[in-house]
């Protein structure tokens, strides 16, 4: 079987416990899987694209090489297309995301017919986390230690306490 790309996209602001378990999901399924850091030009983001792919690499970097991070910015279609991927993954946490998700995917399919959007789901334990609750609770003084790796935990706290909001 020739070697299949599959691309995780999204703004990982910061990257939590639940999208590395989508990315160790992934990484059974695909030969590749590159996380795709976005620029963020539509959100405004905690931390710099910068810190964003650096923590993304810490956290990609028990993979190996089966694992690559890189920003993005445009169209994610013209990114996926680029790197001959052959998969989109999107993690999903609840029925909430799936709507928002779905019509996500239809456009995508649209774009990029060759390219199948796959569906994961993070493990029980994980899947009410998501990346503005946890700079919410970060922001308000509260512990997420419980939510993100160890290195992103002492990224956001010096990210918080250089805002001066500990």
């Amino acid at each position: 079987m020739s070697e299949v790309i599959a691309v995780y996209p999204g703004t990982f602001d910061p990257m939590t416990l639940g999208h590395e378990d989508v990315v160790r999901r992934a990484t059974q399924l695909f030969s590749r899987v590159i996380v795709a850091v976005a620029a963020g030009h539509h959100k405004k983001t905690l931390f710099s694209l910068q810190e964003r792919i650096d923590m993304a690499r810490t956290v990609a970097a028990p993979f190996g090489d089966r694992v690559t991070v890189e920003s993005f910015s445009g169209l994610l279609r013209d990114f996926v297309v680029a790197r001959g991927g052959k998969a989109m993954v999107r993690g999903l946490r609840a029925v909430t995301d799936f709507d928002y998700e779905f019509q996500l995917a239809g456009m995508n399919r649209s774009l990029m017919p060759e390219v199948e959007t796959v569906f994961l789901t993070p493990s029980d334990k994980y899947q009410f986390i998501s990346s503005t609750f946890v700079r919410e609770i970060a922001m308000l003084g509260g512990e997420t230690d419980k939510f993100v790796s160890a290195d992103v935990q002492d990224r956001l706290a010096a990210k918080v306490r250089s805002l001066g909001r500990e």
